[in-house]
Formats: C-alpha cells, sequence, structure tokens
C-alpha cells in the first residue's frame, strides 16, 4: 500500500478539478480571450498541481520512506535517494 492510500479520492478530486482547469484554458485559447485571463488560470492550475505534488511527497516520506528507514539497509538508502531526486525535479519545475 502507497502513502497516499489514504488520501487516493481527495487527490483524485483534485486531479479532475485541475483537468477541468485545463480543458477551460483550451477553451479560452480557442475562443481567443485575453493573454492575461489565460496566464492567470495557468497559475492557478500550476499551483493546484504543485499543491498535489507536495501532498504525494509529504506522504511519501511519511509512509514509505518513514518504513524504509526503519527497516534500514540499501532500500532505506534507496527511497531517501529517490525522494531527494523527486525534490529536486518539483524545486526545479
Amino acid at each position: 500500500m502507497y502513502g497516499y492510500a489514504p488520501n487516493r479520492e481527495d487527490y483524485l478530486k483534485r486531479l479532475r478539478r485541475i483537468e477541468g482547469q485545463v480543458r477551460g484554458l483550451q477553451k479560452m485559447v480557442e475562443e481567443d480571450k485575453y493573454c492575461i485571463d489565460i496566464l492567470t488560470q495557468v497559475s492557478a492550475a500550476t499551483r493546484a498541481l504543485q499543491s498535489v505534488a507536495l501532498g504525494l511527497m509529504e506522504d511519501h516520506l511519511g509512509h514509505c520512506v518513514t518504513q524504509a528507514a526503519a527497516e534500514g539497509g540499501e532500500v532505506a538508502a534507496m527511497k531517501v535517494r529517490e525522494a531527494s531526486e523527486a525534490i529536486a525535479r518539483l524545486v526545479k519545475s
């Protein structure tokens, strides 16, 4: 079981809402809406995705990494490295 499992439905609801935002963006472009209005909505969708990513990271650290650290060894080192790489990707985005 993954760390996000208890919050799975919440994540799915948020992702569906973001999907709706992106569809709204497509419609705004199709309808030649004002650039700044589109950029405002892009920013909102980006923040929403970042929020999901941070929640998933917190769940991963609290469950997967913590469990691996308790077991120790190479699996723990791999999980920490994996989390560090994921954090680096999030920071760059």
